[in-house]
């Protein structure tokens, strides 16, 4: 049985092309150590690494040196990093309704410490309603959080209007683009971006356990560094180093990923693409066109979020992730029959985003989530939904 992979959200699959070689090739040639080496080998992964950090610079036109390009292990660890390093007990934080507990549990453990912050509402869509922000704002809001696609319905949020809001009211911008960087444009500078979460194996199509966050130099100073040790700079000092990037980059780092990102940022027809958004758009369009059409009462198939797909860059109003429910047969059931009997990979439950679905009315129950990519293909979303109509009896 061929198998379907429909989880994009959760991993991209296939990676691009040349990111397994490169990562096989440091491995198995020159794995070496950076920072601490004085030798060829070592300089030319220094090289490398500086390289992807200028990548990732203009990605996300980001308006500050490479140097504050830091690597993590992922988005999850680089919000961590950022949110419990500026934020002091007594600062107030908004954040929308549709957020990943990446955002969250991170937020409600700071809670507990004297940092407060309140849910910008999000409607029945998971559109965000920001003029409802202005009432939510206090004397002392330090920052605004938030992640810029949903990966439970897909929903993109206003980012250049949030990034608006913040620089009206003087607070921080902090952007999640878990599910969006490198296949949506984003520009650090003209949204008023502060600081920029991002993953490496979604939809920038590289390794798992590489990410990281941009920040803007006027920030640093203010972020206490959630990890300390060494750096191979200044050795002779037991201080954290206060010089970029090595204040937030401590330890060994993931060189492997570092190199696997890098090749996947060194194929420019895959980042923000044009071409492949339209075909992410075409295919999400499709699905729920057809479900619509195969059961237009959604009594058997209830789909969530937007059902918009404008193919357009510049008018995108959600990315290639659709939620649905299955009110007749037990969700888990359904997804369990869509991979043993059809091969087809999806992903079930919560999704690690209580909030979203609460703000969806899908909390507790849950979701099955689709998500497509470039490299999936009309043939496979056809096969997704002829499986649907048999497990549902629709057909």
């Amino acid at each position: 049985m061929k198998k379907i992979y429909l989880d994009q959200a959760s991993t991209s699959c296939p990676k691009a092309p040349g990111v397994a070689e490169a990562v096989f090739c440091y491995l198995s040639n020159d794995a070496v150590n950076i920072n601490r080496g004085s030798y060829d080998s070592a300089f030319s992964v220094e090289e490398q690494i500086f390289e992807t950090r200028e990548q990732l610079k203009q990605l996300f036109h980001f308006p500050d040196k490479s140097r504050n390009v830091i690597f993590t292990a992922n988005v999850t660890s680089s919000l961590n990093i950022l949110l419990k390093g500026i934020l002091r007990p007594g600062d107030h934080v908004l954040v929308s309704s549709m957020e990943h507990n990446a955002v969250m549990r991170p937020l409600v453990q700071l809670s507990h410490t004297g940092i407060s912050f309140d849910r910008v509402p999000c409607d029945a869509f998971g559109n965000l309603l920001l003029d409802q922000a202005e009432t939510l704002i206090r004397p002392n809001t330090r920052l605004f959080v938030c992640l810029h696609g949903s990966n439970v319905c897909g929903t993109l949020m206003p980012v250049k209007e949030i990034g608006d809001f913040c620089k009206k009211h003087r607070i921080l911008f902090i952007l999640d683009t878990a599910q969006t960087a490198g296949v949506l444009p984003i520009d650090m500078e003209a949204c008023h971006i502060d600081a920029l979460a991002f993953t490496g194996h979604k939809g920038l199509r590289g390794p798992q356990g590489i990410g990281g966050f941009l920040v803007r130099e006027a920030l640093v100073p203010e972020i206490t560094p959630l990890l300390s040790g060494g750096t191979g700079s200044i050795s002779h000092t037991e201080e954290i180093p206060d010089f970029m990037p090595d204040r937030f980059e401590p330890g060994t780092p993931n060189i492997p990923g570092i190199l696997g990102l890098h090749a996947a940022l060194s194929c420019p027809d895959l980042m923000c693409s044009p071409k492949n958004f339209i075909h992410e758009m075409e295919l999400t369009g499709y699905f729920i066109q057809e479900l619509k059409s195969m059961d237009p009462e959604e009594k058997h198939i209830r789909i969530l979020g937007r059902t918009d797909c404008p193919h357009g860059l510049d008018q995108a109003t959600r990315c290639a992730v659709v939620s649905i429910q299955t009110p007749q047969i037990d969700m888990a059931e359904a997804a369990f029959r869509l991979d043993s009997d059809y091969g087809i990979m999806t992903r079930v439950g919560l999704h690690c985003a209580p909030s979203a679905h609460k703000t969806l009315g899908t909390y507790p129950q849950g979701t099955i989530r689709f998500s497509f990519g470039a490299q999936n293909t009309k043939e496979e979303v056809r096969s997704a939904l002829s499986a649907l109509m048999d497990i549902t009896g629709l057909s």
